[in-house]
């Protein structure tokens, strides 16, 4: 086995962020900033996991519930509780939305050769979504795919329920 570090292995940066128990990352090229949590107005007729929209700079952003999209346990808000602006591919088109995080942890430095392939069975979240998994101590960071995490139905139905309420 050759043990040589390859200088040229190159490293991306994820944010890690909390939901729950669990630690989540995405690629921080997807991220565009994160907010303190502000008053989110409600807009019917949405999925579950559709907390509401923001305004934001004078555009209506809208805010999913990450916690109800994952199937985890709702907790109440807190003082750590954030919003992850995040820039998604959805059908070919770049939209912009918020997704809540209980709180935001760090910037991981990952190579590919940390991230392991998630699991393919025991996995309480859809694989799909996941990239990989990285081994932080004794527990794991499950490294999301953001343009899989929510699927094209579900968001553009939402998109044009708050499109019609806001227009």
């Amino acid at each position: 086995m050759d043990n040589t570090y390859n200088s040229n292995q190159l490293k991306r940066s994820y944010l890690s962020f909390q939901l729950g128990d669990e630690i989540f990352a995405a690629d921080v090229s997807k991220v565009l900033e994160i907010l303190e949590l502000r008053p989110i107005t409600k807009v019917p007729k949405t999925p579950a996991f559709m907390r509401g929209v923001i305004n934001l700079r004078g555009s209506v952003l809208p805010v999913l519930d990450t916690r109800i999209k994952f199937g985890l346990t709702v907790k109440e808000d807190t003082v750590d509780t954030c919003i992850i602006v995040l820039l998604v591919e959805l059908d070919g088109d770049m939209i912009t939305l918020g997704a809540l995080a209980d709180s935001v942890e760090e910037v991981l430095e990952l190579t590919d050769d940390e991230i392991e392939l998630p699991p393919s069975i025991g996995s309480k979240f859809n694989p799909d979504y996941l990239k990989g998994m990285y081994r932080n101590e004794d527990h794991f960071i499950m490294i999301l795919d953001v343009d899989k995490v929510f699927n094209a139905g579900e968001l553009i139905s939402s998109q044009a329920t708050i499109s019609t309420v806001h227009a």
